[in-house]
């Protein structure tokens, strides 16, 4: 089952790194990544055209108060969001408490190893703070940047899936992946048995 997630007071901070709530004075930071064509597109949603859109995806986050900025060197370069789940295609995870996540990097910061720095921070937050049972991630199957981000925290392959885009609503061929609290692994693997 989804659990309820708050992360407008939680701040976190890795090496290099702070993940943070989002404020309105991040428009600029935010405006300067997702307007590059091909970094919100990895993600399954368009990138931004103008401020407005940016705006308005900024308040979606702050009124959300279920993703952090992802600060570097006092500039907001990605987002990971905490987003609730579809507990319809995850039945067998109804007696735990879990959430998906979902992330985006500044083109300009790929290949340094922030995003698995940043998902690591936030999985321990989700497992060790707030004591959820899994945590599911899914990628698209031409994004294999997100699949080794995923890979590289800990993440197994899990099942199968056909991703509907945000942006065009294309159906695109893509891969969910887990991340269980090792007392839990049996209690899946029993439910799953009886399918």
């Amino acid at each position: 089952m989804n659990e309820n997630i708050d992360v407008s007071n939680v701040v976190l901070n890795t090496k290099r790194l702070k993940l943070r709530f989002w404020k309105v004075s991040d428009l600029d930071d935010f405006y300067e990544y997702a307007k590059v064509d091909g970094v919100g597109e990895m993600a399954g949603w368009p990138h931004h055209e103008n401020r407005q859109s940016t705006e308005y995806i900024l308040r979606e986050f702050i009124n959300g108060k279920n993703c952090f900025a992802v600060e570097y060197d006092g500039k907001v370069i990605g987002s990971l969001g905490i987003e609730k789940y579809n507990e319809e295609l995850f039945e067998e995870f109804s007696k735990l408490k879990g959430r998906e996540i979902g992330y985006v990097l500044s083109k300009d910061y790929w290949g340094r190893g922030l995003m698995p720095e940043a998902v690591n921070a936030v999985l321990g937050y989700l497992f060790n703070v707030l004591g959820l049972d899994f945590v599911l991630c899914s990628h698209f199957d031409s994004n294999t940047q997100s699949q080794r981000v995923q890979e590289k925290c800990g993440f197994e392959h899990y099942k199968r899936v056909e991703n509907i885009t945000l942006g065009n609503g294309a159906h695109v061929d893509g891969a969910w992946f887990s991340l269980l609290k090792r007392d839990d692994f049996k209690k899946i693997q029993k439910f799953q048995l009886k399918f």
